[in-house]
């Protein structure tokens, strides 16, 4: 039975949690079609004029706009004809059911088709959807949309370019406001030496198991690989996390609401990696299969699934491409390395139990 200290415990702490899902701000994760990364940076300069209470900026890459408004009046997002977009103040989100924006920026590409009843020019047709006081967007005025790069990309792709800067119409009231920003092409960085790094640390960290299990340094061989293995579960961790964060996640609660939503699997695989690095430095029994089945998970699940950041300027985290290749790079090297150190482990515990049962 659990005993009374330990129930109490958990009942605080799951208490602590919905305490801090309720009372959270709706989080907002990654859409299904936000880049794992891209070479163009979209940039909110900021409001024109300002207006206090009403915030702007890009979540996602820069694959939309989030548009805060607690000023207490509606504000209105114009669409690529002029025509009323979306409608955002105290009585939630609407959107104008007539403008071809509406469906356009559903998507990423903007290739959703048009319905018949898509008119600018007709008279908006307001539809609600959302009781908050937030929306979000894909907007192509802050996107390079085009299939080639830009001219000056072409013509000199090794340095940052200025692509345009962009303006995105609003009207509080009966005044104009513009969101005003920058597009920029960032040289993607050589993922060479990157893959280089992780080949090199797979090996070194997968040869640990080719120490023998039962001597000292087989004993730290194992210890070793769950240190690595761990790291790599905190790498994925603040990878996860910071993809969160880049969504636009506010707060404790908001980030645990987007980490329920979409980020899930992910989540445990970082946790799983490093409670399995633990269990290995305690050298628990059956630690190697664990070591095995936890890098397994953290570089498919982790690793691989967020390759495009080693190839590409600006990764989906609130921080800078280089640290995130080298998080994903932890991530690989523990992910892999610990792959393969459990599985020689494995196989040489295997033959030796195989020689001992034929001796006998």
């Amino acid at each position: 039975m659990t005993r009374p200290p330990l129930r109490r415990a958990v009942l605080v702490v799951t208490a602590a949690l919905v305490s801090l899902l309720t009372a959270a701000a709706p989080a907002y994760a990654h859409g299904a079609d936000a880049p794992d990364g891209t070479d163009y940076r979209t940039k909110v300069v900021g409001l024109t004029p300002a207006r206090p209470g009403l915030t702007v900026r890009a979540v996602e890459a820069g694959a939309r706009l989030e548009l805060v408004n607690h000023t207490g009046r509606d504000v209105e997002v114009f669409g690529y004809s002029g025509e009323p977009y979306l409608r955002i103040g105290p009585g939630g989100v609407y959107e104008n059911t007539r403008s071809p924006a509406t469906y356009l920026n559903r998507t990423l590409a903007g290739d959703t088709a048009l319905p018949a009843a898509a008119d600018p020019a007709a008279a908006p047709q307001w539809r609600k959807v959302a009781d908050d006081q937030r929306v979000r967007w894909h907007d192509q005025r802050t996107r390079w949309r085009e299939s080639g790069v830009p001219a000056q990309v072409a013509a000199d792709p090794a340095r940052e370019h200025r692509v345009r800067d962009w303006a995105v119409p609003l009207r509080d009231g009966t005044e104009p406001v513009e969101i005003r920003g920058t597009l920029d092409w960032v040289p993607p960085p050589d993922p060479y030496p990157w893959w280089v790094a992780a080949a090199l640390g797979f090996l070194v960290v997968g040869a640990a198991g080719l120490l023998p299990a039962g001597s000292p340094g087989g004993t730290r061989a194992l210890r070793a690989v769950g240190a690595v293995l761990a790291l790599g579960g905190v790498a994925a961790v603040a990878m996860v996390v910071g993809r969160e964060l880049d969504a636009g996640a506010e707060g404790v609660g908001g980030v645990l609401l987007g980490l329920l939503a979409g980020q899930v699997w992910p989540m445990l695989t970082g946790l799983g990696a490093l409670a399995a690095g633990g269990y290995a430095l305690a050298r628990r029994p059956a630690a190697d299969f664990a070591l095995a089945l936890a890098g397994a998970c953290l570089a498919l699940f982790v690793g691989f699934a967020n390759l495009t950041v080693l190839s590409r300027a600006v990764a989906p985290v609130p921080w800078s491409g280089t640290t995130a290749r080298l998080l994903l790079t932890v991530v690989l090297v523990a992910g892999a390395g610990a792959v393969g150190a459990g599985v020689l482990r494995l196989h040489a515990a295997s033959r030796t139990a195989t020689l001992q049962a034929t001796r006998t």
